[in-house]
C-alpha cells in the first residue's frame, strides 16, 4: 500500500544530506522530493514549466510532483499550500496534527517527501530522516504554541494514519571455529662423518736361505740325489669393510586435546518503549506497546 512520509529539517543543507542517504538507501529519486521554505511560508523551490503540478520542478531538481511546493503554487499561495497539504495528508484542517506540522513548516523548515511504494518501504524512509536531522515537529510546534494530540507522531506521517514501530532485541550468539595456534614439524636427513677403526693385519713372507756344506755324500742323500720341486706359498690377512645398520632410537609424534571454558563477556542492546501520554504523566510501557513517541 503506498505511503508518503514527510521529514521536516531545519536547513536545507540538512535536507539535501536526508536526500542522498534515502538515495544510497536504494530509493528511486524520483519518489524523493525537497522542497526549502522561507520564513514566513514562501516555498525557495523553482516553479514548473506548465503551471501543473505534475511537471513542476522542486527544489530537489526531479521532474516529478513536488507535493509541498506543486500544491502552494496550484493554491496560488505558499502558505495555503502548505496547509493543504498536510490537511490532506492528516484528513482535514482540524486535525492538531495537520495544525502543527504546518506551522513549523511555515516557521521555515526545509521539507523532505518519500513517496513510499510499501508499509515496510515507509518506515525505512521514516528511520532515515530521523537519523539525519529530522526534526521532532511536535516539540517544536509546542514551542511555538500549537498544540498537537493524537497519534500521528512518529517520524513520518503517512496517509492512512497509522504508524508502526519495530521492537528489535538483540541476542547473543556464541559459536567456535578452528584456527591453527601452532604445531610441530619433523624432518629427517642423512649426515655423513668420518669414523676410523684399527685391525691387526697377518702377512707371510717365504725366505729362501743357501748354506755352503762340505762332507760326505750319504746313502740318503743320493736316495734324494733326483729332480723335485718345493712349493711354499705365501698369505696375508686384509682389511674387510662392511656396514651394519642398526635402529638406535626412535621419535614418535601425536597430539593431546584438553578443554577449557571461556566465558564472553558482550552487550547486547533491545528497544525500550516508553509511551507519553500528552497532557497526563509519563508512563513507562513494557516491549509489547505499539506507540510511542518518536520525531516527525
Amino acid at each position: 500500500m503506498a505511503q508518503t512520509v514527510v521529514g521536516l529539517f531545519n536547513s536545507a543543507s540538512e535536507a539535501q544530506q536526508a536526500v542522498q542517504q534515502l538515495t544510497s538507501a536504494g530509493f528511486v529519486r524520483d519518489n524523493v522530493d525537497v522542497a526549502a521554505q522561507q520564513q514566513g511560508g514562501a516555498s525557495s523551490a523553482g516553479s514548473g514549466r506548465n503551471n501543473d503540478p505534475s511537471d513542476y520542478q522542486n527544489a530537489s531538481g526531479t521532474a516529478t510532483e513536488g507535493a509541498v511546493d506543486a500544491t502552494a503554487r496550484v493554491a496560488g499561495k505558499a502558505e495555503d499550500g502548505i496547509g493543504n497539504f498536510f490537511s490532506n495528508l492528516f484528513g482535514g484542517d482540524d486535525n492538531d496534527d495537520a495544525r502543527a506540522y504546518t506551522g513549523v513548516a511555515r516557521s521555515g523548515s526545509s521539507v523532505v517527501t518519500v513517496h513510499a511504494a510499501t508499509a515496510d518501504e515507509a518506515e525505512r524512509a521514516r528511520d532515515i530522516l530521523d537519523q539525519y536531522g529530522a526534526i521532532d515537529v511536535h516539540e517544536q510546534a509546542a514551542a511555538q504554541g500549537y498544540a498537537a494530540t493524537g497519534s500521528q507522531q512518529a517520524t513520518g506521517g503517512t496517509a492512512e494514519g497509522t504508524q508502526k514501530l519495530n521492537i528489535i532485541e538483540e541476542n547473543l550468539q556464541v559459536g567456535k571455529r578452528v584456527e591453527q595456534t601452532g604445531g610441530a614439524r619433523i624432518r629427517t636427513r642423512i649426515i655423513e662423518r668420518p669414523v676410523e677403526e684399527s685391525v691387526r693385519l697377518r702377512e707371510e713372507h717365504v725366505n729362501v736361505n743357501r748354506t755352503e756344506v762340505n762332507r760326505p755324500a750319504t746313502e740318503a742323500d743320493f736316495a734324494a740325489f733326483k729332480e723335485g720341486e718345493i712349493s711354499v706359498t705365501e698369505q696375508a690377512e686384509r682389511a674387510i669393510v662392511a656396514k651394519e645398520a642398526r635402529v638406535v632410537g626412535e621419535v614418535s609424534i601425536d597430539k593431546t586435546a584438553t578443554e577449557r571454558v571461556e566465558t564472553i563477556h558482550d552487550t547486547v542492546r533491545k528497544t525500550d518503549v516508553e509511551v507519553e501520554n500528552l497532557g497526563g504523566a509519563r508512563t513507562a510501557a513494557d516491549n509489547d506497546q505499539n506507540n510511542s513517541t518518536g520525531k516527525l
